[in-house]
């Protein structure tokens, strides 16, 4: 099930639930959905986020087994979320998350 990462500064961004429960856990909050991160948390969730990224502390939910899909670095699943962080954290905006609705 898709996972939507919003604040009101920036275009909201989905992934899939195992990859963007993976990065919630790496900004250190609870993987309820809906969840929520307060903007005076956002800042530390950002640090926490590339911090993990950085030192490479990534579950395996976030890499692929299946050989014939490309891989796909945590790096790269993750800036379309840090830049949201980043855009949440300057405007000092809350992030929320929630499944993804797709009408047709």
């Amino acid at each position: 099930m898709p996972i939507t990462f919003k604040t009101d500064s920036h275009a909201g961004i989905t992934m899939f639930e195992d990859v963007a429960l993976g990065m919630v856990k790496m900004m250190g909050h609870s993987t309820n959905v809906p969840g929520a991160i307060l903007a005076a948390d956002v800042p530390v969730a950002l640090r926490r986020l590339k911090a993990a990224i950085e030192a490479g502390k990534t579950s395996s939910p976030l890499e692929s087994n299946d050989p014939d899909e490309p891989t796909v670095s945590v790096t790269h699943r993750a800036t379309p979320l840090i830049d949201l962080l980043s855009a949440a954290a300057a405007a000092g905006e809350n992030v929320m998350w929630d499944t993804a609705s797709f009408a047709g």
